[in-house]
């Protein structure tokens, strides 16, 4: 998801200049990017910035633990929202999960709705939070294979779409991208939270499709 917030911001003739902050450097070279290769516990001095798009995320799979898992999805996502904020950001972007609740029994869904929780509560003017249902187009660039229970929900889908509401149809992650870049430089106040309905076709009207 984040490659594709990355390539929606450089697209974006709004967007002057884009740091990009990660553990490695990505092959990319463009005019008004700058990557920065940082550990998340203590992050870098930067200029001032205006917005700030935070795309961090794993699975307990992949993490290995429900710890190492919370390390990535709220440690490390609120420290880059308290980093933002302290360099002069006035507009937050965060890529959340369908699901998201603090007062969920299931881990993944709580430690989601928390993060979501303490990023509002850090003082940006406006925050905009995306809840994506499942991701179309997602996993190739991450080497993440699709893992079944999403072949499952993409066939579903496909049988089903006309009698699924549109929050919970499959999104292309350039539409979550487009959506979250174009909620972020509207700058409405107060906390917004965009589900996949609202998402659906934002790449093709921000002309990135």
């Amino acid at each position: 998801m984040g490659r594709a917030v990355l390539a929606a911001l450089l697209a974006d003739k709004r967007t002057r200049t884009v740091h990009s902050l990660g553990r490695r450097l990505l092959p990319l070279t463009y005019p008004k990017l700058s990557q920065h290769i940082v550990d998340f516990a203590a992050l870098p001095a930067l200029p001032q910035i205006d917005d700030v798009f935070i795309c961090l995320g794993t699975t307990i799979k992949i993490a290995g633990s429900q710890a190492a898992f919370r390390a990535v999805d709220y440690d490390a996502v609120l420290a880059v929202a308290r980093w933002g904020r302290t360099h002069g950001a006035t507009r937050l972007g965060l890529v959340s999960a369908m699901g998201a609740d603090a007062t969920s029994r299931m881990f993944y869904n709580r430690v989601k709705g928390e993060v979501e929780h303490a990023v509002a509560n850090l003082g940006y003017p406006s925050v905009n939070i995306v809840r994506p249902s499942l991701l179309v187009g997602d996993r190739g660039p991450l080497n993440q294979p699709v893992r079944p229970g999403e072949h499952i929900g993409l066939w579903v889908s496909k049988l089903l779409g006309p009698l699924i509401p549109t929050h919970y149809l499959p999104v292309r992650a350039e539409d979550v991208a487009a959506g979250l870049v174009q909620a972020v430089h509207t700058g409405q106040p107060g906390v917004r939270h965009l589900l996949s309905g609202a998402l659906q076709g934002a790449a093709a009207r921000a002309g990135q499709a």
